[in-house]
């Protein structure tokens, strides 16, 4: 009789409530890790983010539950729920970035765009690992090592490197008053110098033949924010080869325009 008086004590209902919610969601994780363990009709990667999602999803259904429980004293939820109308379709309005960011994470994951452990490229300007794959954001984890957080909806360009196979694509932005027949003699060679001394990061076939060489791409783009053009050199390289032949990539380009002293593109501030 004590016990189930103990059991009437609302903090005692709510620490057992909290304690069944995290002992279910603890089970459901592992089912679904156990699940894919025993099966193989989807890669590992595609394994691995599907189940880093479901942690997401289990963890805020089982706050939502628990809220839930919480205000039920003091609520009356069935009166709540059918006079909600109203008040749902302003909190839509209220919260529709939240909401947006949900529906295309959703569909960023089940077109399988994105992966746990990918390589991305977001928007342009952010580049490294997915670190984290949540219900609202992505946590990139970039070269320099900082943590990067960007919604779903605030991504408007998404580079995605294939398993396996990642394309270094580096380049040098010269002053438009540079020759362009003397840059393109320097850009060639130094491609054929990564092609001879990081020949090992490029991606080979069964043969042992490299897919594709670095090559220099030509102009690929023309006056880039009014200060010059952006001469380009890519490779495909193993995807674990991508941060270092990266590296040596740019180290080649930089030593090559100093060493012939292009004419680098200069911000408009500098007043050349």
């Amino acid at each position: 009789m004590f016990f189930l008086g103990l059991y009437d004590w609302l903090p005692v209902k709510i620490l057992t409530v909290a304690l069944l919610i995290l002992i279910t969601v603890y089970l459901i994780r592992k089912s679904i890790k156990l699940f894919f363990d025993k099966t193989s009709f989807l890669d590992e990667k595609r394994e691995e983010t599907l189940i880093h999602f479901a942690n997401q999803v289990t963890k805020v259904l089982g706050l939502v539950f628990f809220f839930i429980y919480v205000i039920s004293p003091f609520f009356d939820l069935a009166k709540l729920v059918t006079g909600s109308v109203v008040v749902a379709g302003a909190l839509a309005l209220i919260f529709q970035h939240i909401i947006r960011d949900y529906i295309m994470g959703l569909t960023y994951l089940f077109e399988r765009q994105i992966h746990h452990g990918d390589y991305v490229i977001i928007n342009g300007n952010c580049q490294g690992k997915i670190e984290e794959i949540s219900m609202r954001h992505l946590k990139i984890r970039q070269y320099d090592g900082y943590l990067y957080t960007v919604s779903y909806s605030n991504i408007t360009e998404l580079q995605n490197g294939n398993r396996g196979r990642r394309r270094v694509n580096e380049s040098l932005v010269l002053n438009y008053r540079q020759n362009p027949d003397d840059a393109f003699k320097v850009m060639e060679e130094v491609a054929e110098t990564c092609n001879e001394k990081y020949g090992e990061y490029l991606l080979k076939d069964e043969k042992g033949v490299p897919v594709e060489n670095f090559k220099f791409n030509h102009i690929t783009e023309l006056n880039v924010e009014f200060r010059g053009h952006r001469y380009s050199l890519s490779g495909l390289v193993n995807e674990a080869d991508i941060v270092e032949a990266g590296k040596k990539v740019r180290y080649e380009l930089a030593k090559a325009a100093h060493k012939y002293e292009l004419m680098m593109a200069e911000s408009l501030s500098t007043g050349d």
